[in-house]
């Protein structure tokens, strides 16, 4: 076993942050408001943003903020420990059983609970739970001091599983159970290369940079260069990504929701269930399992997000652009962003759970902080 660091106090780690940090929660509620007000108002925003793409499908708008968001908390990840990410087995089979066994099993269920005569809000919902998050999740994880290893292990590992077990979940949450329970069917047409190609823009793009920068940075200029030069001056970046993003990606549905409010409503409160459950069950069985609180947050903040991108894609792919089931895809990040914001500083204020009794990899001298 190896002892933790002593942590601070919630308070202490929040008062470190920069302002930019420390108000994003109020940064991230304007730029929900400017996305949505922008799409329902500025006459062709919409067509504009729709007709940029990095390929078919892939909207290069989103993929510019999210590599912009990605990159610099990638690039500070310690290449050379993921090694003892990969020893832990707990953490491993935990992350792959919440993610794709009680996650879609969950949202199912919730789903047909709550949206029983809306089968495209439905469909809409159990397609948001079955793509889990390989994006976000990052820097949610990293605002709430989690371990950054652990974090790019388990966001490639669910990336594989995503090309390998999407489609097959799909058919057998939209079309095999709901057969055998009585219910009714829906086929979802969705090819693994397609859900590989947005796996390896929006996720693989980003690791291989972060990845480069850290090897051929130490290598040209040494680690402490790297460490306090180098990525404390593109850290700040990445909450300007991450607000450039949810701007994007509600002026491009920013009508549909202002729209609909009611329904919006109705495909909310399992969405918000859905998070929850997911979170604090999660970071519940981290701290049963005696895990470090870097890697319980790790593990929770993995199972509670999901891949929106994914799923909005594959909703506009299958059903179309003005359909249910991608309306229910949108509403997906417009709960799950200030959900998980919130979380952050739940999981912030439950530090003091955690005692050196916990096991984890060596941490870091910046385990206790952001850089």
């Amino acid at each position: 076993m190896t002892e933790t660091a002593e942590q601070p106090p919630a308070s202490t780690v929040v008062q470190r942050l920069s302002l930019l940090d420390r108000f994003l929660p109020v940064w991230i509620g304007t730029a929900m408001v400017i996305g949505l007000l922008a799409g329902r108002f500025v006459p062709g925003l919409n067509t504009v943003l729709n007709s940029l793409h990095v390929v078919s499908g892939v909207s290069l708008p989103i993929f510019i903020g999210l590599l912009v968001m990605m990159y610099p908390v990638l690039a500070k990840v310690r290449y050379d420990r993921l090694e003892s990410v990969t020893a832990d087995k707990r953490l491993l089979i935990s992350s792959l059983v919440i993610n794709w066994l009680v996650g879609p099993a969950v949202m199912f269920v919730l789903a047909w609970t709550f949206l029983p005569d809306l089968p495209e809000y439905r469909t809409g919902l159990i397609i948001v739970g079955l793509a889990r998050c390989i994006a976000m999740v990052i820097i949610w994880n990293d605002l709430a001091c989690g371990d950054r290893e652990a974090a790019a292990v388990l966001v490639a590992l669910n990336s594989v599983f995503q090309v390998l077990a999407f489609a097959g979940l799909g058919w057998f949450y939209l079309s095999v159970l709901p057969g055998w329970l009585g219910l009714s069917q829906v086929g979802l047409d969705v090819s693994a290369w397609q859900i590989a190609r947005s796996v390896l823009i929006f996720l693989g793009i980003p690791l291989v940079a972060g990845y480069l920068s850290r090897r051929f940075g130490e290598r040209a200029q040494g680690r402490q260069w790297y460490e306090s030069t180098f990525l404390s001056t593109i850290g700040p970046i990445a909450p300007y990504g991450l607000l450039f993003t949810i701007i994007v990606l509600f002026a491009l549905q920013g009508e549909a929701i202002t729209s609909r409010p009611l329904d919006v409503a109705r495909i909310a409160l399992p969405l918000l269930i859905y998070f929850v459950i997911m979170w604090a069950g999660t970071f519940a069985l981290g701290k049963g399992l005696r895990l470090s609180y870097e890697r319980s947050t790790t593990l929770a903040f993995t199972a509670a997000g999901n891949n929106f991108e994914l799923a909005i894609a594959v909703a506009i792919a299958t059903f179309g652009v003005t359909s249910g089931q991608a309306l229910a895809g949108v509403v997906g990040p417009l709960i799950e962003v200030p959900v998980l914001v919130g979380l952050v500083y739940v999981s912030l204020a439950a530090r003091r759970w955690f005692s050196s009794d916990s096991t984890t990899a060596p941490v870091s001298a910046d385990a206790s902080r952001r850089q």
